[in-house]
């Protein structure tokens, strides 16, 4: 849930951020930015580390980390040390991530690995849920300081249900040797897989266009359409029970239909949509049709992401968390470098919209011509 509590928590507060650092509204995004970058980019550490190491102690000292640094955000005095220390705490976070899809492929594989998948998007997705809610009523009773030290908190508390309950799923007879030129050889695996790298390349273009959205969307609604902090959260926690039920709709459908089919849908789904939402931000359309858009979105999202690292993982069993870390970095650091400088020229719906349409047009393309083929799951 790392990933989803350190973007979404304060989200509400980014305006109020920018105003109280003294900043813009596109460094305030940075922060954002950098942490995504870090919670992909430290994935190519965790995962691999996972491997050699095994699942349990990567994800203690990770969960120590991101609670500490969670702590030196709250007390950041400038926008130069908040990036700094969100990139650092997005590194400490990534552990968690990787490592619970790497936990998942140790259990299971084939259409049961998809269904794993898709009940960790489900359990994961209660966090854009509550935490763009909760973060709006934080913002009436603290600033976005006191928002970081509640994302402290959050840190410790998992720490300790982690070091109580989390057992270990990679056996040492199943763990790799380490060393370079075992990671070496685990990464040019991944990269002579054709599917793989379809799946990589489809992953950056949608991490892009979810971005887009998760960035710019504070903005958009509050200042383009005037909703309150309050209502914003609202509505982003609408379109998490979205992308839910789109988790939902394919541990019910992925037994019938298998997870590469799912995955089709699910990338076309989610280009139409974005074109939808393009159209109506062009055509001037009012609030509710921009939203439903966007929660159309979001479940299409849902459906593609379970299905995408499946397919991924299902194939890679002994390299699952350098495979999980690589998909992971691929859908977390694209979007953070590109969102931003879009916006260079102001955060608007017809900026968010078209870098959406976009990105999933790339995409639709990228998961026909690389991804497609009969489905073996």
């Amino acid at each position: 849930m790392f990933g989803p509590l350190s973007m979404d928590l304060y989200l509400p507060a980014l305006p109020q951020l920018a105003r109280t650092l003294g900043t813009t509204d596109s460094l305030a995004q940075a922060s954002m930015s950098v942490c995504m970058i870090g919670l992909g980019a430290g994935q190519l550490i965790t995962g691999p580390l996972s491997d050699r190491f095994g699942r349990r102690v990567p994800v203690l000292a990770g969960l120590a980390a991101f609670a500490v640094l969670s702590a030196a955000c709250a007390l950041a005095p400038d926008i130069e040390s908040l990036l700094v220390l969100r990139l650092l705490q997005g590194i400490a976070g990534s552990t968690g991530m990787v490592v619970a899809a790497a936990i998942v492929r140790d259990r299971a594989s084939g259409s049961e690995l998809t269904r794993g998948l898709a009940l960790m998007s489900l359990l994961s997705g209660s966090a854009p849920i509550v935490a763009p809610v909760v973060g709006g009523q934080l913002a009436l009773i603290m600033d976005w300081r006191g928002i970081f030290g509640v994302l402290a908190a959050i840190g410790v508390v998992v720490f300790l249900l982690a070091a109580a309950f989390l057992r270990e799923s990679l056996p040492p007879e199943r763990r790799h040797g380490g060393g370079f030129a075992t990671a070496r050889g685990h990464l040019r695996a991944l990269r002579t897989d054709r599917s793989f790298v379809g799946l990589l390349l489809v992953s950056a273009f949608v991490g892009i266009l979810f971005f887009s959205y998760l960035s710019m969307s504070s903005f958009v609604l509050q200042d383009g359409y005037g909703v309150s902090p309050q209502l914003f959260g609202v509505l982003f926690a609408a379109n998490a029970v979205s992308a839910m039920a789109g988790a939902q709709t394919t541990r019910v459908l992925v037994r019938r239909l298998g997870a590469r089919r799912l995955y089709l849908l699910a990338v076309t789904g989610t280009a139409g949509a974005c074109l939808a939402l393009l159209a109506l931000v062009t055509l001037g359309a009012p609030l509710p049709a921009v939203a439903a858009a966007l929660a159309v979105v979001l479940f299409f999202e849902g459906v593609g992401l379970p299905n995408s690292s499946a397919l991924a993982l299902d194939a890679h069993a002994e390299r699952a968390g350098t495979a999980a870390a690589a998909l992971g970095t691929a859908g977390l650091v694209a979007g953070p470098i590109v969102a931003p400088l879009v916006s260079l020229g102001g955060v608007t719906a017809g900026v968010m919209a078209l870098t959406m349409a976009s990105a999933g047009f790339v995409a639709l393309i990228l998961v026909w011509a690389l991804v497609r083929r009969p489905a073996t799951m």
